[in-house]
């Protein structure tokens, strides 16, 4: 099991560092959007006019809002998959959280989310997180 926990760690790292590129690139298209719309004036039989002025503006703002959703999950994501590779406790559940969003990204997201909740909700896993469950029943921390 310690080799799929590290791997879950790994994989979870990876996954989160292409989310925070799409971030960046959601952030690109957000600045460039009104550069955008000139081109496609310039270049294209559509010219300015046609397109609302409400639409240019509101565009922007909400490319910004998602880029910067997926930028904080991302992060979250990459610092509960640290925790899992560190063997902690709460990197463990961070990670579980992490993983249930990712059931909703179709393909790899929810892939990689079942596997990290199968090996993170099995039982030797929770041991191997957890140091009080891993001394023995008859023998209590106070007494070593």
């Amino acid at each position: 099991m310690e080799k799929h926990i590290s791997l879950v760690g790994i994989l979870n790292i990876v996954y989160e560092s292409l989310s925070l590129i799409g971030a960046f690139v959601l952030f690109a298209i957000a600045f460039g959007f009104r550069y955008f719309f000139e081109f496609i004036s310039r270049y294209s039989h559509h010219g300015m006019d046609e397109i609302p002025p409400e639409l240019e503006d509101i565009i922007p703002f909400i490319l910004t809002a998602i880029g910067i959703l997926i930028f904080v999950f991302a992060i979250i994501g990459i610092i509960g998959a640290v925790g899992v590779i560190k063997r902690k406790e709460w990197g463990r559940i961070v990670m579980l959280v992490t993983s249930f969003f990712n059931l909703i990204h179709i393909p790899l997201g929810t892939i990689l989310g079942v596997y990290s909740i199968w090996v993170l909700l099995n039982d030797e896993t929770i041991r191997l997180f957890n140091p009080v469950l891993n001394t023995p029943a008859d023998k209590s921390p106070s007494q070593s």
